[in-house]
């Protein structure tokens, strides 16, 4: 999906150092309105840093942040327009689904943090002041239930729904506050694989119908792949890459960022992705890269095989086929070829 260029959120060459080390250095970057971008990155490379700056839970030690064009990295939490939905989703135990989702709203509008009722104090005006600010919040919270399917379930705790729905409530509570920005901190770690992959689809459908600006951080290179217009990929508190998703896993700038995104076999000073490789029992002549090698084990996976080798100078590669193609035996002298077009070089 393309997006013109309108940016809702910058980063100008932002730092966060501690005494022990530096978190995150001269990160700069530049969201688009509407756009889904991730931030993908082992544990410790400053992903999560990175989002608490945005979101004001830090201060920077350098650096600018600018959202919609105006600066506010000296800005409260609560004075931006952004919004956090936290790993462990943070919902309040004993409030419903309804009043979680509308607790923001609430705070903001200055109306009671829990479900509205006429007889509250104050005078005539203010009390219809109150309702009908009463009547906005429920329309919004309402529309927020649709949009993320749990209408009918309002009334309920968090304790009496499943992992995904608590994962949508979280969700809500950030959509029903509109904001410009919306910071997800690893929001699908909790869930169970299959899950997470329905709920993976979910969040994408969800962002194309609101429109709202996305920064999903995620050590996962799947969800971040699956799920991202553009990404980053971030090492040692740096930006190593940013680009599309087809752009980092293909051309990737850097052996790390080849590695972080997919299994990669090293031959030589040249890297070449594991479906990109072929298994034949005799050369190839066709102007393709070879080398003998060895096979070690197959290893069956459904859709796929993964077949170990060894090449003839010692090295492991990895090698996946169709589970429909040939099928080799351990000790079995193959030969293994690829395209020149699909090596990955880096200076």
């Amino acid at each position: 999906m393309q997006f013109k260029m309108e940016r809702v959120l910058e980063l100008r060459d932002v730092s966060k150092h501690y005494p022990s080390h530096h978190a995150v250095n001269g990160v700069s970057l530049n969201l688009a309105r509407g756009e889904f971008f991730s931030l993908l990155g082992p544990s410790g490379c400053g992903k999560t840093t990175t989002l608490r700056l945005v979101a004001g839970f830090e201060e920077p030690t350098h650096g600018e942040i600018r959202l919609n064009g105006a600066s506010i990295q000296h800005l409260k939490p609560y004075q931006r327009n952004v919004s956090t939905v936290f790993q462990n989703y943070a919902l309040f135990p004993h409030l419903t689904v309804r009043d979680n989702i509308e607790f923001g709203l609430r705070r903001r509008a200055g109306t009671p943090a829990h479900r509205y009722r006429v007889d509250v104090p104050g005078t005539k005006d203010s009390r219809a002041d109150d309702i009908g600010a009463g009547n906005h919040i429920d329309n919004r919270v309402r529309e927020v239930l649709d949009l993320v399917q749990l209408t009918g379930k309002e009334s309920r705790r968090p304790a009496q729904l499943s992992g995904g729905e608590r994962q949508r409530v979280a969700l809500a509570r950030s959509l029903v506050l509109e904001p410009d920005v919306l910071l997800l901190d690893e929001p699908l770690s909790a869930l169970d694989p299959n899950l997470r992959k329905q709920v993976r689809a979910e969040l994408k459908a969800i962002q194309r119908r609101v429109g709202i600006t996305f920064l999903f951080v995620t050590h996962d290179q799947e969800e971040a792949l699956s799920l991202s217009d553009r990404l980053g990929v971030m090492n040692k508190g740096r930006l190593e890459q940013i680009g599309t998703p087809e752009e980092i896993y293909l051309q990737p700038r850097t052996r790390f960022v080849a590695s972080f995104l997919g299994a990669v076999n090293w031959i030589g000073d040249v890297g070449v992705r594991p479906e990109a490789m072929r298994i034949a029992r005799e050369p190839s002549r066709n102007g393709h890269r070879s080398r003998p090698a060895t096979i070690v084990h197959s290893t069956f996976l459904g859709n796929c095989v993964h077949v170990d080798t060894r090449l003839s100078d010692g090295e492991p590669a990895l090698i996946e086929i169709s589970r429909l193609g040939e099928a080799f035996a351990p000790g079995e002298s193959v030969h293994l070829w690829w395209e020149p077009a699909d090596e990955l070089r880096f200076e």
